[in-house]
């Protein structure tokens, strides 16, 4: 019998382990989904038998990346409203195009296009929140990814949910029905934002998430209107706001958290709440920017995310560490700010930490899920290979990955696809695209 189900060998391994371990030539050795072990070639020269052996071809084996905020159907808007700002994109374009188009059937669509986008770009992992999130779901396990996956809550009629009143209920039930049925799918449960949602409201799906043991996600303190608008009704910050109301703990999720002061980033800290930094959405919006190093500094869990198509317009996490390493140099005209190996963490290891599945997933080590990709390096824009980091970071893009494995199964040979028909996905959503 095989010692492995599948081995791969001939590629430099970036391991992002805790001392940041980087293997010339390495074998990683998966059993049952798992990675049984990780280890340099010279150590032993004969590949172990395996099932299946995957050559690298001399390039790059690291873990695959986590996307710690995304709307997945909203590729169904890819373009649609560009270069507005923030409350006009949101409610005179994007709201009345959600209400007229969302549906079981686009939802799934869109969903499933996401999937095929991030995992053709080497993202493994994604943490969503939207409506009709059963079938964004359902989408989630044909495609293969990883996810945390969240049915969204809003205090006024919603796609899938018209009863506002019933919204923490259709939540609920969305967890119930996917906790514990699939091995790559966590549920949770998605409040879009303190001033759309009621304290009550908030209070509720927090208390919801604790009972299901499961992550709370909530947008907060985006643009200086919210921040603006949260002191003059409540007298407080959004951070605080959240903080008063017994919202912030290990899972809870604050995604952009732009507009904070020191107070709130240690508010942030002392209670273990995490962060998620949307850097090319919050920039194309003009939100502004996330204090990024201050959040680091403080020890705050920190991960990336594309937010979604609507936004940014795409889900290549290359390219959000690229753009978010030079951002914070030019911010704080320091060079020195946001080096390479920092942001590759925060795109593996610290987005997983940041969702809650750091225990699985985020870095090459034995024990852990065997979600990895490898990248062809045998390109012209990545030589020659000084560091392996600043390649990554600085010069590889989302086109440049070869394979990808999630779960020990691979999703992605050879840039094709294995678990749907992209241009039969491609050619549904355009059929489904907005024409008026």
């Amino acid at each position: 019998m095989p010692t492995f189900d599948s081995v791969i060998y001939n590629a430099s391994i970036i391991t992002v382990n805790p001392d940041f371990d980087i293997i010339p030539d390495g074998v990683i050795g998966i059993k049952d989904g798992r990675i049984a072990t990780v280890e340099a070639r010279d150590v032993n020269p004969t590949l172990p038998s395996a099932s299946e052996r995957i050559d690298g071809q001399g390039g790059i084996v690291m873990p695959g990346l986590v996307n710690t905020h995304t709307h997945l159907p909203m590729t169904l808007f890819r373009g649609l409203a560009d270069d507005l700002p923030l409350l006009t994109w949101l409610n005179e374009h994007i709201f009345p195009a959600e209400k007229t188009m969302l549906c079981p059937e686009t939802v799934y669509a869109g969903a499933l296009l996401a999937c095929a986008e991030m995992l053709l770009s080497g993202t493994t992992c994604c943490c969503d929140g939207y409506f009709y999130e059963d079938d964004a779901a359902k989408a989630i396990a044909i495609s293969g990814i990883r996810a945390v996956a969240a049915q969204g809550v809003i205090d006024f009629p919603a796609p899938g949910v018209p009863d506002p009143s019933l919204n923490i209920q259709a939540a609920s039930a969305f967890v119930d029905k996917w906790q514990g049925v699939s091995p790559t799918i966590t549920p949770s449960i998605f409040c879009h934002s303190p001033y759309t949602c009621s304290s009550e409201t908030l209070k509720a799906a927090k208390k919801a998430t604790r009972e299901y043991d499961v992550l709370f996600q909530i947008h907060v303190a985006e643009t200086k209107a919210e921040r603006e608008h949260c002191l003059a009704e409540h007298g407080v910050t959004p951070v605080r706001y959240l903080a008063n109301l017994g919202m912030l703990d290990q899972k809870t999720l604050l995604v952009h958290a732009i507009w904070v002061d020191d107070e709130d980033i240690e508010i942030i800290a002392q209670n273990g709440a995490n962060v998620s930094v949307t850097t090319e959405s919050e920039m194309k919006l003009a939100s502004g920017i996330a204090p990024l190093p201050e959040f680091i500094k403080s020890g705050v869990t920190v991960g990336l995310g594309t937010d979604g198509c609507a936004s940014n317009n795409d889900l290549d996490l290359f390219r959000e560490m690229d753009v978010t390493a030079k951002l914070h140099k030019v911010n704080s005209c320091d060079p020195c700010v946001a080096d390479a190996q920092t942001i590759l963490k925060l795109a593996t290891i610290g987005g997983a930490n940041a969702i809650g599945l750091d225990h699985l997933i985020g870095s090459v080590e034995p024990g852990k899920q065997a979600d990895l990709i490898i990248i062809d390096t045998n390109k012209p824009h990545l030589t020659p290979v000084y560091n392996l980091p600043s390649l990554i970071v600085y010069s590889a893009s989302g086109a440049d990955v070869r394979d990808v494995l999630v779960d020990g199964k691979t999703v992605l040979r050879n840039r094709q696809l294995l678990t749907s028909d992209v241009n039969k996905i491609m050619a549904n959503v355009n059929r489904m695209r907005i024409t008026d």
